[in-house]
């Protein structure tokens, strides 16, 4: 697809950009719909109770959101290029808005479950944010813009763990969700007060065989990663989704060749700069959550074992908090560095540092404060990353490709983080001690995790390596409006 095909929006969508306050409405937009992957997390525990239902039941109230993500993210990406991207952002909120508005009516499984789903088919705000900002705004603040949108994702995370335990801990859980719907009317509403419509469209029609296609393979593949554990990793169901997957994969990648208007364009997706970003993507989403599942069950172990520090839910987000802030503080650190060396060094440097991170916390994991020092690292490293990644994305794929684009490398995060979650679910389950009859995981067992998510970031680095050289996503914005007519 070029850009020759791209057709100008609707003649109302040409208000005056205020770029200050799309930058700010996106990325609170975005820091809103990060905050459903940790709003139930200090609730996990008691939602067997709270919902009538077996552990094994409730858990997907946690699943259901990953799969509605993973399914929605590509094809709302691609919807956003073809219908506007600020219109697909508003659907994606109405659905984080209704879906809060169930979970907070429900008191049993089954709307839990629903609400969850539709809360996680709000995931493609973040890159259809990054579209709009290539799309509306001036070229020297693309970078910095960017990377703050980017790190919106580990702000709304970070800071929300805290507030969902607060919260959780002093009034009625259904609170969570009537908070999350709030929020969401609040970034509705701003969306449509300040932020306009893009001028780029892609022709064609819409996929619709693809997109059923990359649904059931998604949907299989994550099963297979994230239920495996439970299910057992040799068993029939595992074993055959996991087959499942692999060849309707395999048949949706060659229908999406053969097709004229294809979801995924995968001709784009194999030159280099991209298919290079989103296999370090990969080992990205697979580093920083191997954090996210370390830090908080060291906080909460028993101090008794020797290496918990017996923290409650609410500690644990206030450790994890400056993260988040330390992330947005480094955005603009990122598209400095960006602007001057390019964002394949801006990615390779967040590679080395996360890498650092998880060195530090080998050794440095008996007081609060270590743990702390740690996310603080982890987090600048990943900001840089996350900040990198877009410009990547956007400095190899036209205009009418940069929703679908974008989508696609946040979806390749998503499957480093569930590889992550069940990685680290094996290795804490296998290295154990027990404690007054309990088998809780062991000191080596977090090392060990800690020295993958080490050596994933360094993964991540060679990978980056082999990025080509090319100017930085903000040299190309200056010429985004003008047919393309070569390939990148």
């Amino acid at each position: 697809m070029s850009d020759a095909l791209a057709r100008p929006a609707a003649p109302g969508a040409s208000a005056p950009v205020r770029p200050n306050a799309v930058v700010a409405v996106l990325a609170l937009a975005g820091i809103v719909v990060s905050l459903m992957q940790t709003l139930v997390i200090p609730i996990v525990p008691e939602l067997p109770t709270l919902l009538n239902a077996s552990a094994s039941n409730t858990a997907w109230a946690v699943t259901a959101t990953l799969l509605a993500a993973a399914v929605a993210t590509p094809v709302v990406g691609r919807l956003g290029d073809m219908v506007g991207k600020r219109r697909m952002l508003l659907a994606s909120v109405v659905m984080l808005v209704v879906g809060s508005v169930v979970c907070a009516l429900s008191d049993s499984l089954v709307p839990m479950i629903v609400g969850r789903a539709l809360q996680g088919l709000a995931a493609a705000v973040v890159p259809l944010g990054i579209s709009i900002m290539r799309d509306e705004l001036p070229a020297d603040r693309l970078a910095g813009s960017t990377a703050l949108m980017s790190a919106s994702l580990g702000v709304g995370g970070a800071l929300g763990l805290p507030a969902a335990a607060f919260i959780a801990n002093n009034f009625d859980w259904h609170i969570l969700f009537w908070t999350s719907a709030v929020l969401g009317v609040v970034a509705l509403v701003l969306v449509v007060l300040l932020v306009p419509e893009s001028k780029t469209r892609a022709g064609g029609t819409f996929d619709l065989v693809g997109s059923l296609g990359l649904s059931a393979g998604l949907v299989s593949l994550l099963l297979t990663i994230s239920k495996g554990s439970d299910w057992g990793w040799t068993s029939a169901t595992t074993l055959g989704l996991g087959t499942a997957a692999v060849l309707i994969l395999l048949a949706w990648g060659r229908y999406e060749l053969c097709t004229a208007n294809p979801l995924v364009d995968l001709r784009t997706t194999v030159r280099p700069q991209v298919l290079f970003t989103n296999l370090a993507s990969i080992a990205f989403g697979f580093s920083m959550f191997a954090m996210s599942l370390v830090l908080p069950q060291l906080l909460q172990l028993p101090s008794q074992t020797g290496y918990g520090l017996g923290k409650s839910m609410l500690t644990v987000g206030l450790v994890m908090a400056p993260q988040g802030l330390v992330m947005m503080a480094f955005a603009p650190v990122s598209a400095a560095i960006t602007k001057s060396k390019g964002p394949k060094v801006t990615l390779m440097t967040g590679a080395v540092i996360v890498a650092i991170g998880y060195s530090l916390n080998i050794v440095l994991m008996s007081q609060v404060w270590h743990l702390i020092l740690v996310s603080c690292v982890i987090g600048a490293g990943v900001g840089f990353a996350y900040g990198a990644m877009p410009a990547l994305i956007m400095g190899a794929v036209e205009p009418s490709q940069t929703g679908a684009a974008n989508s696609l490398n946040t979806l390749m995060r998503s499957i480093g983080t569930s590889v992550a979650s069940a990685v680290a679910g094996v290795i804490l389950a296998q290295m154990t001690t027990d404690f007054a009859g309990h088998a809780l995981p062991s000191e080596n067992g977090f090392k060990v995790v800690m020295a993958i998510g080490a050596g994933a970031a360094v993964l991540a680095f060679l990978v980056a390596a082999f990025i080509p050289r090319r100017r930085a996503a903000t040299a190309r914005h200056a010429k985004d409006r003008q047919p393309e007519t070569a390939g990148v």
